[in-house]
């Protein structure tokens, strides 16, 4: 099994509305791609509460091999899904390890 966990920051030009906003449709999106994506494991959004921290939003997910997680970065729902952060996010962190 592997683990694959995303760690988003979004531009502090952003007002809280539009921070809201774009993290609900992100986390919606995302944990609605079990049903499209066969793939995923588990898969869960998470949004950071703290504004003292420097990431706002930690994908978790799981996969059964790193070539399923190779996959899923390029499934069309998947992309369509990434794309609500595309002019929103100012930094990515992403690491993969095994279970």
């Amino acid at each position: 099994m592997v683990k694959h966990i995303v760690l988003f920051r979004l531009k502090k030009s952003l007002t809280t509305e539009e921070k809201t906003d774009v993290m609900l449709r992100f986390k919606a999106a995302i944990e609605a791609l079990p049903e499209k994506i066969r793939s995923i494991r588990s898969i869960h959004v998470g949004l950071n509460m703290n504004p003292e921290e420097e990431w706002d939003i930690c994908l978790d997910s799981t996969f059964d091999t790193l070539e399923e997680v190779k996959a899923y970065a390029v499934h069309p729902d998947h992309i369509a899904a990434a794309s609500i952060l595309k002019e929103a996010k100012d930094g990515r962190a992403c690491t993969d390890y095994e279970l």
